[in-house]
């Protein structure tokens, strides 16, 4: 008779366990692949503008990256796909929330230069017109706000994010769908063909690009490679800032060195504003995010569900939606950067008791003149690029940039290759006298929204002054009238101008407002106008029970990508 052996029923016991546990693990992961929708992805994803700029941000992260090196090679890459947008002469806001949950904001927008013409604000237009010329130029942040946050969060050698966008600037691509589509407008055609941009984005016969030709960037690659080699005291202290103070010079621009060595990131908590069983992380002013809080804090007072969206349900939310908007066109004197305005802020537009207050004067059956709303018509302004990510380790990045206006205010720095921006131009209708070192108002709201489970929605959007209608209806969409990411997005909008204009979208078959809600609105005394073109986009990223959907708006024939 065989000897017992209590050590080998031990083993058979331990081998049926370790089995026991891969089965449950096998299972446990079948089911949460049975549950993620077609397109989802398990570990990671990047929405950007383009394709082409969410796979190298996708890249970035399948090698090992963070979230905020996937955003920074993302950014880099849109610069030249749509430099119309964005790029190292300007400036963005970052949100960040890292695995244990805090959410930083990191604000390097552009900032009034210490030398600077004092009667500048005299020259603002009366009407929406291209702002341009090196007067409205401010002092760049776009590249010391890169190096601050990749110090914090990045996990990828700097030089790394530069090396896709670097190829791309030197080989050249064909003319991007996107950017074509820009250059065939007449605005922009002769905005490009009678400056310095034509370097760059005309023909020899000095006529704008079309498409199939070649687009190249060979003097913004031999920035971009000093840059990744030496980091961004190249721009701030070094050859690249002496050689583009001297070309902004040459065009009677007032830029010093001490203005870009001076540069200051500014980093500050989140404000977190609560939306039902939601929270929503904002960035504060002179963001923003102030403005998107208190319309969905006025409109979630009214309990919004699906069934809002029928008959004339469906009038009446747009109806509410609309006179909130014009509320916050409103208060948007209000958003100023606080280090220049005495403590004079925002906080009472997330103040609960003043939001309920403004809520009660939202009349179902009429609208009102602009007396009602506290309206002082700012100027409107369109540009901006976001982009979206979230990465396996649970950070996430939401980020806003901008040149402002369309190839900001169309200065070219042929000894760098960077086009500057015009960002001088947001304090127009905004405030009374500029500053040294104050930054201006802005329409950007990058931010992370997140449940008490733990999902995540990150998300953000570009084109100027319509960033806060397309964010917020986007928002509204997915939280409280039953639409998925992609719906929530592709929803048309209609925008509230800053004199309380609407303007229905109606772009080819696409993009077209309902008609019957919008005779409703005009129905009940809503003046309307229309726009030769809409610019709102939103790009998302959202993980839901495991699963993470992205979202890059097709207005401006965005993709996404993730793995």
């Amino acid at each position: 008779m065989a000897k017992y052996k209590p050590w080998l029923v031990c083993c058979f016991i331990f081998a049926g366990l370790i089995c026991t546990v891969a089965l449950v693990c096998f299972f446990i992961s079948s089911f949460m692949d049975k549950g993620c929708p077609d397109g989802s992805f398990k570990h990671a994803a990047v929405a950007a503008d383009s394709l082409r700029c969410s796979q190298i941000g996708r890249q970035m992260l399948q090698e090992g990256g963070s979230a905020v090196d996937g955003a920074i090679a993302a950014l880099l890459c849109t610069s030249v796909v749509n430099p119309q947008s964005m790029g190292i002469g300007g400036g963005s806001i970052f949100t960040i929330r890292d695995k244990t949950g805090k959410v930083k904001v990191y604000n390097f927008r552009e900032t009034v230069p210490k030398s600077f013409k004092h009667n500048l604000l005299d020259n603002c237009p009366k009407s929406f017109e291209l702002i341009t010329g090196p007067e409205w130029i401010g002092v760049p942040g776009e590249l010391l706000g890169y190096e601050t946050v990749h110090k914090r969060y990045g996990k990828l050698p700097w030089a790394k994010l530069f090396e896709p966008t670097i190829s791309l600037a030197r080989e050249g691509f064909p003319l991007p769908p996107f950017l074509e589509f820009v250059l065939s407008i007449p605005l922009a055609k002769t905005h490009v063909e009678n400056s310095s941009l034509c370097e760059i984005f005309c023909n020899k016969n000095k006529t704008v690009l079309k498409k199939g030709d070649i687009l190249k960037f060979p003097k913004l690659a031999e920035s971009m490679e000093m840059i990744a080699k030496q980091g961004a005291k190249a721009f701030y202290t070094g050859k690249i800032g002496r050689d583009l103070i001297r070309d902004i010079k040459a065009t009677g621009g007032t830029l010093e060195m001490e203005d870009l060595a001076s540069f200051n990131v500014r980093v500050d908590d989140a404000w977190t504003v609560p939306l039902g069983d939601t929270k929503m992380h904002i960035p504060p002013p002179p963001a923003g995010g102030a403005l998107l809080a208190f319309i969905l804090r006025l409109v979630e007072g009214f309990y919004l569900t699906p069934n809002s969206l029928h008959g004339d349900q469906k009038t009446q939310t747009y109806h509410r939606f609309v006179e909130a908007a014009k509320f916050a066109n409103g208060q948007k004197s209000c958003i100023r950067d606080p280090y220049f305005n005495n403590g004079k802020g925002a906080d009472h537009l997330i103040d609960p008791a003043f939001i309920n207050r403004i809520r009660e004067k939202i009349i179902s059956n009429r609208t009102h003149d602009n007396s009602y709303y506290n309206i002082t018509p700012a100027s409107d302004h369109f540009g901006t690029t976001h982009v979206s990510v979230i990465d396996e380790d649970g950070l996430a990045v939401s980020a806003t940039s901008t040149i402002n206006h369309l190839f900001g205010g169309a200065v070219y720095s042929p000894s760098t290759g960077i086009i500057l921006n015009n960002e001088l131009s947001d304090f127009c209708g905004r405030a009374d006298a500029l500053r040294a070192g104050e930054q201006p108002p802005s329409s950007m709201t990058p931010v992370i929204l997140e449940t008490k489970s733990g999902d995540l929605l990150v998300i953000g959007g570009s084109g100027g002054s319509m960033i806060t209608s397309a964010v917020a209806l986007s928002i509204m969409n997915r939280l409280w009238l039953g639409m998925n990411l992609a719906d929530a997005i592709a929803e048309p909008i209609v925008y509230i101008d800053s004199n309380n204009h609407l303007t229905f979208e109606r772009v080819l078959k696409i993009w077209k407002f309902d008609q019957s809600v919008q005779k409703g609105l005009i129905a009940l005394g809503h003046q309307n106008r229309t726009l030769p073109f809409f610019v709102n986009v939103v790009n998302a990223v959202e993980k839901e029970k495991g699963c993470i959907v992205a979202v890059s708006d097709k207005r401006k024939l965005g993709m996404s990508d993730g793995y």
